[in-house]
């Protein structure tokens, strides 16, 4: 069996006439595991094919074959085994874009455990709560950084069982890296479900406490359409994903879609994110398909895409925020590949975007992906005409919904709000045209109703980028006596306009809102800032914009 049969196995798909993907389901056995039946198998048929390339921004390098791949999983599941470590316990991860995590995730899966992946920005008061709340007993954590501080200081809170460190020795902990070495690198299977708890994720957290979002083996593979058909991946692809492995990113674009259909994964794990240094390594690996977020791509067109051959670039997708215009049209004349936006959240794999074959368009983020049938609904779960802003939600089937969390962990008031009325809630609102492209418009929680209007952030923030004084910029409600509220911008000045943050600019920067969109949409406020509230995730908190107007 090649790899090509390996995944389609698993997978029911149709095509139009026009050779975009129209219908896909999965045909996924009781038992199945993706270290077992995608990874191992891959590395019985061909275990010489490359599947990673892992480089760091100090000049290591490691290639990585499926077999290999295979190999030190099972050496690392031994290890976890002879630890006492068995099906259902937690483990949390904290290694940044290290090798270490690819063997690591699929070790915890072989042997039934659950993942939690963290990501190495987390302070004391953070590991608390996610230990506690997340009955966390183990780690595998980086020894960069303070990253091991953290947790100690935190376990005289919540003590852990076991602590593993990569990259380093350090009294009181286990190194993984010589650990796992001395175990044979031969597994016997561990039975598991297709529906036992696998992974679980923190959520942002951009309006509380972060929720902790379950998924079972099901999650990677209703991945395979994220690589197939949106990054439009092969066997001979190498795709590079720009996420680290503390994020539901990392699992997007780094290991579940990619590794089954074959392809390479670039890996860079670097300190500080140079975009130079990113162009530079499309350049030098001869990267085909690249994703990351709209930002990193404002990054790259800033720092001169013309002075790097990334010519073997052949496809390049965003997510992770809304795409702004100026990006989009930016890029393209600059490289002649359009940006495929998609959407999805912690809780989904890809809901909406523009797969191969499709023509996106500026501004949206695409149209249902197949496995899912996306609505636009109003407040009590009623699908809305084609034009109307409401939430974006997904029919539940009756059964299996692959690609769709199991739950909140131990938050029944929240998985009632989540699955209301038999749709999935998504929290985000959208409006979707009569071709069936979906438009963005915000978090429900950010949208500003203003003189009897409903006014999204994002379509404003759009237009804001254009101006070139904006860096960033948030937009939100304000307090107003007449009003009710009034729409707030706050600004982040680029560099040449830092000193120039006056009554003048704010009167540019209105009146060129007014003249590119509706002129009731203008900020009526416009404040400049040194920063915008993030969260850890770099998601900004208009929350606390709002919370320090007294909007909240």
């Amino acid at each position: 069996m090649n790899v090509q049969e390996i995944h389609s196995q698993y997978i029911e798909e149709e095509f139009g006439e026009d050779g975009v993907i129209k219908r896909f389901d999965l045909r996924l056995p009781d038992n199945f595991s993706y270290a077992y039946d995608i990874i191992d198998r891959i590395a019985e048929a061909e275990p010489d094919r490359r599947a990673m390339i892992w480089c760091d921004d100090e000049g290591r390098e490691k290639v990585f074959t499926y077999g290999e791949l295979s190999g030190l999983s099972n050496k690392a599941a031994n290890m976890l085994l002879d630890k006492g470590i068995r099906k259902g316990d937690k483990i949390m991860t904290v290694l940044k874009r290290h090798w270490q995590m690819w063997v690591a995730v699929l070790a915890i899966e072989k042997i039934g455990a659950v993942l939690i992946p963290a990501t190495n920005q987390l302070k004391k008061k953070d590991y608390v709560y996610r230990f506690d709340a997340g009955d966390i007993d183990y780690v595998i954590a980086t020894g960069d950084g303070d990253v091991c501080e953290n947790i100690e200081s935190a376990c005289t809170e919540c003590p852990l069982k076991l602590k593993f460190i990569a990259k380093g020795e350090r009294e009181g902990w286990i190194s993984f890296d010589t650990e796992f070495e001395k175990y044979p690198d031969k597994l016997e299977r561990i039975p598991t479900s297709v529906d036992d708890d696998c992974l679980m994720f923190f959520s942002s957290g951009t309006t509380g406490y972060p929720k902790m979002v379950v998924h079972s083996h099901r999650y990677s593979a209703s991945h395979i359409p994220t690589a197939k058909y949106w990054h439009h991946l092969n066997e001979n692809s190498i795709h590079l994903t720009i996420s680290e492995s503390g994020w539901g990113k990392f699992f997007w674009g780094k290991l579940y879609g990619q590794m089954a259909l074959g392809a390479t994964v670039m890996a860079y794990d670097f300190t500080r994110f140079v975009p130079g240094d990113v162009m530079g390594i499309i350049e030098k690996y001869k990267v085909t398909s690249l994703c990351c977020p709209p930002t990193m791509y404002r990054f790259f067109i800033k720092e001169g895409l013309g002075d790097y051959d990334i010519s073997s670039l052949e496809y390049a997708t965003t997510a992770g925020e809304a795409l702004n215009a100026e990006v989009y049209e930016r890029f393209k004349e600059m490289t002649g590949l359009s940006l495929m936006e998609g959407f999805g959240q912690t809780e989904t794999t890809l809901l909406i975007g523009n797969p191969y074959g499709t023509v996106s368009r500026s501004g949206s983020m695409g149209r249902a992906m197949p496995l899912f049938d996306v609505i636009i609904a109003d407040s009590e779960g009623n699908e809305v005409p084609d034009g109307t802003t409401g939430e974006i939600c997904v029919r539940l089937k009756e059964g299996i919904n692959n690609g769709i969390f199991k739950g909140y962990y131990k938050n029944p008031a929240e998985n009632e709000r989540a699955f209301a009325y038999g749709l999935y809630h998504t929290g985000d609102t959208a409006y979707r045209d009569t071709d069936g492209y979906f438009q963005y418009v915000g978090r429900i929680d950010d949208v500003i109703k203003s003189s009897g209007y409903r006014i999204g952030p994002f379509e404003i923030e759009s237009v804001l980028m254009e101006h070139p004084a904006v860096l960033e910029a948030a937009v939100t409600a304000a307090p107003d006596p007449v009003r009710g509220c009034v729409v707030k911008a706050t600004i982040v000045l680029t560099g040449k306009y830092k000193d120039k943050g006056d009554a003048a600019l704010v009167k540019e920067i209105q009146e060129f809102v007014k003249e590119n969109t509706a002129p009731y949409k203008y900020p009526r406020i416009v404040e400049f800032a040194d920063e915008l509230p993030k969260t850890i995730s770099g998601k900004i908190r208009r929350v606390e914009i709002r919370r320090n107007d007294g909007m909240e």
